[in-house]
């Protein structure tokens, strides 16, 4: 038996050997290179081809005109069978993909064949169900990985949008925090005679944690004061805003700093349940005379610099933060500002400000700035400081806020 007749028998197994050596004898017999066309998709032909040697692939074109291989054909697989059953345009591609051997039985060779063998038709009706078996197997693979593929879709896209509602939440609330903040925080400063006051204030972000104000509680003394709330965020705006509103309430019962202090954590600890404290410098000046009373609740040290001297001082009374620890720890000071003197308050972020190579700008670098600028007006001297902090950080991202209030004692105004 031959090859070819071998193949035909695996195909059409219930034929007899008579009818299998009839059709080996009208089959045709061709060989096609590997990357031919053997039956292209659209085309009406009939034809019914065995696979002798070789492999072929079946494609289909998709809408995107891109192929998508429905499977591979080799060696005693068949196809084309529907070309035989009906007058329908091929609904797949054929090529080779190798050099293949081919048996081709065409519609009229078949049809003589089936009119004296009936069972011919029933092993190709068997083969076509295989075929389409085979097919809705694929399909409905693919239904499946495509149903996965559009799950996941799904939920990237209930996480994206989940994110995005997050993402919009989180700014509406920057930006109501943002507006507490700047109804916070003073629009200009008080003009007091014998006194002069400069301001710079750099918030890292849309909302920053540093506040200060120059408060006058009565005729003949004033407050000022420079505070640095823990976080970023919209609490810590609303939190300032509570912080700012007691001051402004213990200041005008004209008490000292020191009780002031222990006033304002007093009510913090009774009332606020997050886990959020403030830093502050606060003093309290005496225009009569000059006279500073202040306290530092774990504020950065404030420069004092002396106009007669040219020296400098660090005011550094201890004092916990506000907020953190039940019982406030604070001690209260006193100095007095004469004609020149210039006090520099400023939150952490001026002396913790970093350059690109990691190095801090520090306290000694602000200390030599005061020290050789300090004799300037306050206005041209936070400028100094605020172009000094610019020069060493360059291009650095600001990482947290920048905040400088100036106070300068000067002569004081007479009344003739």
């Amino acid at each position: 038996m031959t090859k070819s007749t071998d193949i035909l028998r695996r195909v059409l197994g219930s034929l007899s050997v008579e009818d299998v050596a009839e059709l080996n004898q009208v089959a045709v017999w061709r060989e096609y290179p590997s990357g031919a066309v053997v039956c292209k998709e659209g085309e009406l032909e009939h034809t019914f081809y065995v696979i002798e040697s070789g492999m072929v692939s079946v494609t289909r074109r998709l809408n995107d005109d891109s192929d998508q291989v429905l499977g591979v054909l080799r060696d005693g697989q068949f196809f084309g069978e529907m070309g035989l059953l009906d007058d329908v345009p091929r609904a797949a591609t054929i090529r080779t993909m190798t050099t293949c051997k081919l048996i081709e039985l065409s519609e009229e060779t078949f049809d003589a064949l089936v009119a004296r063998n009936p069972a011919v038709g029933v092993t190709l009706l068997r083969g076509i169900t295989r075929s389409l078996r085979d097919t809705d197997r694929r399909a409905m693979t693919e239904l499946e990985l495509k149903n996965q593929a559009l799950a996941r879709a799904l939920d990237e896209l209930k996480a994206a949008q989940a994110e995005l509602l997050q993402q919009e939440r989180l700014k509406r609330d920057l930006e109501i925090a943002s507006k507490v903040q700047r109804s916070i925080l003073p629009a200009w400063l008080p003009t007091i005679s014998g006194f002069e006051f400069s301001v710079q204030s750099k918030p890292a972000r849309e909302v920053g944690g540093d506040f200060y104000d120059v408060i006058e509680v009565s005729d003949d003394c004033f407050a000022l004061v420079v505070a640095d709330v823990s976080g970023k965020s919209w609490q810590a705006a609303i939190f300032m805003a509570i912080v700012r509103a007691l001051l402004l309430r213990e200041a005008s019962e004209h008490l000292s700093p020191a009780e002031t202090m222990q006033k304002i954590h007093s009510q913090i600890m009774k009332t606020s349940t997050a886990e959020m404290f403030v830093t502050m410098f606060y003093g309290l000046v005496n225009t009569k005379d000059n006279r500073m009373r202040f306290v530092r609740a774990g504020h950065d040290r404030p420069i004092l610099y002396r106009a007669v001297t040219r020296s400098m001082e660090l005011l550094a009374p201890p004092g916990r933060f506000i907020g953190l620890w039940p019982e406030l720890i604070i001690e209260e000071e006193e100095t007095t500002l004469q004609p020149g003197d210039c006090l520099v308050c400023y939150s952490d972020g001026v002396p913790d400000a970093r350059n690109a190579q990691g190095d801090i700008f520090g306290l000694d670098r602000l200390l030599a700035i005061v020290g050789a600028k300090g004799h300037l007006p306050t206005q041209e001297l936070s400028a100094e400081i605020i172009e000094s902090l610019g020069d060493f950080t360059g291009d650095t991202p600001q990482t947290d806020d920048i905040t400088i209030l100036l106070v300068k004692a000067t002569e004081q105004e007479t009344n003739l």
